[in-house]
């Protein structure tokens, strides 16, 4: 199976997964048993060619045909414009590669509905959403986005992004279906490592580990008590007087992704959201508001404006305590009283970490930093984070930064920390007692590998799949042409 690594964004790419019906005419030719239904309804308002074969019909402008789907020339062609739009490398992009990729994914997307395997409308169309603020945030506006898309209304653009979503959903639960239970055992890895050729033995690039320690300013109570009050007053207004939550949102919120629509989110129980939002979420009769309560971000309250089974519509109001200057220099002078401590020998890095980090995730770790992709310890130097990169780049072995101020990624208050780069590892070709963890991730990619390929080989053969004659001489990863 031909595989892309991610070099688009699923928002930007319109054309990647339209699923229209071609009402035009061509020729194409079956390839196996019947078509589906959606081909056959269509051929009641078709020519016949009069010169084609009898049962051939003419549909101009498909490209393939997979069980329900019908694939363009011109989803083709829109799909290499808008990787080329966003500054990707086409070169070694062929129209046969990506009929082929558009393939597996509506070959995927087919079999989900086939497995009955359910996405939401709700959970596609908060996709959407959250895709169309982050283009508007890109942009500057809605009329932009519009423009750059060559939409004439929002309800076209949120359609077609349904579409897109839609699908490419489908199609990514159904690979997690496939390889879901695939795992390695040690010998597996092992017989994975012997069978690689002296000469072609994987090269691993410069890696470091990094350890930290991370101070939080504390906020004053007074100052939480500010927001729980002020969350208190907007929630009697919305009860006493019938105010909007929606424009109270829009006025108070500090949440950046949700202030411009009046607050909302549609979620369910595997919503990416914090367990303590959740819960607060999954407490609350329709209609309800919540008393105020605190998280990582702030201080919320929650309106629930509709329950259907296991989704809710919610719209929140999120504010943060303010943290006077005060406390956050209070923090860096904590961590210059513990990296003064370090070096003097009072404490060794991992001992201080455990001792005084406010950071629950690394502390009982000694600090230790764990890579997001793969839960390693060590960071490879060209795919580390340019911010981390940026922090730790000039630092000596045994040398401790100045503190830090960093803002959090997620919305939180900032925290300043010091970082140690506390080994390094040179560029190696791989071992495999030293490299363990990435061989176990390369010895499971390839069965994963080999468990797509045989799921996709075996599906292809039950399923409806028909080919246009001018693309039956592509040289497809998959049995797209029967033979």
């Amino acid at each position: 199976m031909r595989t892309f690594s991610k070099i688009w964004m699923p928002v930007l790419l319109l054309g990647l997964f339209t699923t229209a019906r071609s009402q035009d005419i061509n020729e194409i030719t079956d390839t196996q048993i019947e078509p589906p239904e959606t081909v056959k309804q269509a051929d009641s308002g078709i020519k016949r060619d009069s010169t084609s074969p009898a049962g051939r019909v003419k549909l101009d402008g498909i490209a393939a045909v997979v069980g329900d789907y019908v694939i363009l020339d011109s989803d083709i062609e829109k799909t290499l414009i808008d990787l080329r739009n966003q500054g990707a490398s086409t070169e070694d992009i062929t129209h046969c590669s990506l009929l082929g990729k558009l393939m597996e994914d509506r070959l995927y997307a087919h079999q989900a509905v086939q497995d009955s395997i359910l996405v939401s409308d709700d959970e596609v169309n908060a996709t959407g959403d959250r895709q169309i603020q982050q283009l508007i945030a890109q942009v500057g506006s809605m009329e932009k986005v519009l423009d750059f898309y060559n939409k004439e209304d929002v309800e076209s653009f949120r359609e077609e992004l349904y579409n897109i979503n839609k699908l490419r959903m489908l199609s990514e639960k159904m690979q997690q279906k496939i390889i879901k239970d695939v795992e390695v055992t040690p010998e597996e890895v092992r017989q994975f490592f012997r069978k690689i050729p002296d000469d072609e033995k994987p090269v691993f690039g410069a890696e470091l580990e990094i350890s930290q320690i991370v101070k939080e300013p504390v906020t004053p109570e007074a100052e939480k008590q500010k927001v729980i009050d002020k969350l208190n007053e907007i929630k009697a207004d919305i009860v006493d007087n019938d105010a909007s939550f929606s424009v109270k949102a829009i006025l108070y919120s500090q949440d950046p992704g949700s202030k411009s629509k009046g607050g909302f989110y549609s979620m369910t129980r595997e919503t990416p959201f914090v367990k303590e939002f959740k819960d607060v979420a999954f407490s609350l009769q329709e209609g309800e508001i919540s008393d105020p309560f605190e998280t990582a971000f702030g201080y919320h309250i929650i309106y629930i404006e509709k329950i259907r089974g296991r989704e809710l519509d919610l719209r929140h109001i999120l504010i943060q305590p303010e943290i006077p200057q005060e406390a956050i220099e209070k923090a860096k002078a904590e961590l210059d009283t513990i990296r003064k401590q370090i070096l003097e020998g009072k404490y060794t890095f991992a001992e201080a970490a455990l001792n005084f980090s406010d950071e629950k995730e690394t502390k009982f770790d000694g600090g230790l930093l764990r890579n997001p992709t793969n839960f390693d310890s060590r960071f490879e130097l060209t795919k580390m984070d340019p911010t981390l990169y940026n922090q730790v780049r000039d630092l000596k072995d045994n040398e401790i930064s100045q503190p830090i101020l960093e803002a959090d990624p997620r919305g939180g208050p900032p925290k300043y920390k010091i970082l140690k780069v506390t080994n390094r590892y040179d560029e190696h070709e791989a071992d495999f007692a030293r490299d363990y963890l990435k061989i176990q991730e390369l010895a499971l990619r390839e069965k994963q590998y080999n468990t797509i390929k045989k799921w996709m080989d075996e599906r292809i053969e039950d399923t409806y799949v028909s080919v246009n004659p001018d693309n039956q001489d592509c040289d497809f990863a998959n049995n797209w042409v029967k033979d």
